[in-house]
């Protein structure tokens, strides 16, 4: 009897280390960055068995074969959409400033169009005038409303939000809505989903955390678009939930979320229908990408507005394209440089990006929030500010609530304004939206903005940076290695 549990052992230990080496070599082997594979080496050696469930769970994209099979055939079918879009010339931009000229021609390269022109934006810093003017819209709809949030969170003017789309669709309206699973679990949970059924909302739970599919689908793969389409001529995003912050998170700690949206009218919320056909696809199988219009609005023949550039960032849309896009708009800066995030673990290429750019004499400065609701975040971001600040950054910690605004500023001119934050998971992982906009009145008014924001912060010196405790600095390097799941 001995000799079969030793032997039974011993295949126990043979197979749990030829598992060991097959994830290794299965590491060692994808292309990825150096950094990220010596994260998941470090984990799998250090916690091997939870190590090597965690590389399971959350290693890879998997998408699901069902979604995947949606994912490759969807974007091909956005471009040849966009492809017929171009003959509408009088909606796109037929020349650009030298500031913007670099990260347009990307953006046109590889998306099939050029920037559109003659959109009217609107900066909104307050949820409440935000919900509001929300809520307005929504009451003038005539034709369709689609919205696509991470969170929609019960309470105060979010309730007249659900509200008011419900009215929509009683009186006509098509009105969709997809919120992802994860982060609007109590909302599905709650009295507003069923009623928004009956009243007629197409609501659908995105992207459902299931734990029978965990080894079949990645499950911290999360839509986290925040965006709104009414009659395919007024849109929203930026980087609010749809919630009230006076009923949001009230007991985390980290006080009053602070966020920025935009509101836009004009042609590029055509761009948006169509990544928010996508998306619908994606999650139905309906394909509800719109026709192109038999006919547009006259524009002036001298470009007026803005000229705008939508970005979808996520698995099935242009690889590796927004974290292009983010190395772009730094490399052009030539004066100033402004990021805005709340959660700031950024990859190796665009930590040396802003780096250098401190370093050739640009200003730059890094605003963050003081206190993050995101523990292993807080701390893993602290691993790069000796870096930063070795290289001239400025580094402003904001204590006046939560700052969870994403938004880069070039030569106070050019503007990347969305629901990306500068970490891991937006850059290579969830459904993401920004907005690229090219305009010196807004990159003024966003200049504004940010000195309100450094106004309500601490700036962070060398000095001070130093004198943290050895505790603090080993804690820092324990996490930056866990970087890969955050």
């Amino acid at each position: 009897m001995s000799t079969f549990y030793t032997a039974l052992s011993m295949l126990l230990v043979f197979v749990y280390w030829l598992l060991i080496a097959l994830v290794t070599l299965r590491i060692v082997m994808k292309p990825r960055a150096v950094s990220s594979s010596m994260a998941w080496l470090f984990i799998i050696y250090i916690i091997p068995l939870l190590g090597v469930i965690a590389y399971a769970l959350l290693g890879e994209l998997h998408l699901g074969k069902k979604r995947a099979e949606h994912a490759k055939k969807r974007w091909p079918l956005a471009l040849a959409w966009l492809s017929e879009l171009k003959k509408t010339k009088d909606i796109f931009c037929t020349s650009t400033t030298q500031l913007s000229a670099p990260l347009f021609q990307l953006c046109e390269h590889r998306q099939g169009v050029p920037a559109t022109r003659d959109n009217q934006l609107k900066v909104i810093t307050s949820a409440d005038k935000t919900l509001k003017s929300l809520i307005h819209d929504i009451n003038e709809a005539k034709i369709s409303i689609d919205i696509v949030f991470y969170i929609w969170n019960r309470g105060g003017l979010a309730d007249e939000v659900a509200e008011a789309v419900m009215a929509a669709a009683q009186r006509g309206v098509r009105c969709r809505v997809m919120l992802d699973s994860a982060g609007s679990f109590r909302f599905f949970y709650s009295p507003f989903a069923k009623r928004m059924r009956d009243a007629g909302v197409e609501l659908i739970e995105v992207l459902k955390v299931n734990i029978f599919r965990m080894f079949l689908r990645r499950m911290d793969l999360r839509q986290h678009r925040k965006m709104v389409i009414i009659d395919t001529h007024i849109a929203y995003l930026g980087s609010m939930n749809l919630v009230d912050p006076r009923y949001f998170k009230q007991d985390s700690g980290v006080g009053q979320w602070i966020d920025l949206m935009i509101r836009i009218t004009g042609p590029v919320s055509l761009m948006m229908k169509v990544i928010y056909a996508s998306d619908w696809e994606a999650e139905t199988g309906q394909n509800t990408t719109p026709p192109i219009p038999d006919s547009l609005p006259t524009y002036p023949t001298e470009e007026t507005g803005h000229a705008v550039h939508i970005i979808p960032s996520g698995p099935g849309y242009p690889e590796d394209m927004i974290l292009q896009v983010l190395l772009t708009a730094v490399y052009s800066a030539r004066k100033k440089l402004v990021l805005v995030t709340p959660y700031f673990v950024p990859s190796d290429d665009l930590l040396h990006a802003i780096c250098t750019a401190a370093m050739r004499g640009i200003d730059v400065s890094l605003i963050v929030p003081a206190k993050s609701d995101s523990i292993m975040v807080g701390w893993a971001s602290r691993a790069f500010y000796a870096e930063l600040l070795l290289a001239g950054v400025k580094i402003y910690k904001f204590k006046d609530g939560l700052l969870h605004t994403k938004c880069i500023t070039v030569d106070d001119q050019l503007n990347l304004i969305g629901s990306v934050n500068l970490d891991n998971r937006s850059l290579w992982l969830n459904f993401e939206i920004t907005a690229v906009i090219d305009d010196a009145e807004l990159g003024q008014q966003m200049a504004a903005i940010q000195r309100e924001y450094i106004a309500g912060s601490e700036m962070l010196t060398i000095d001070d940076w130093q004198k943290r405790s050895l505790l603090h600095r080993i804690i820092e390097r324990l996490f930056y290695f866990f970087s890969p799941l955050l």
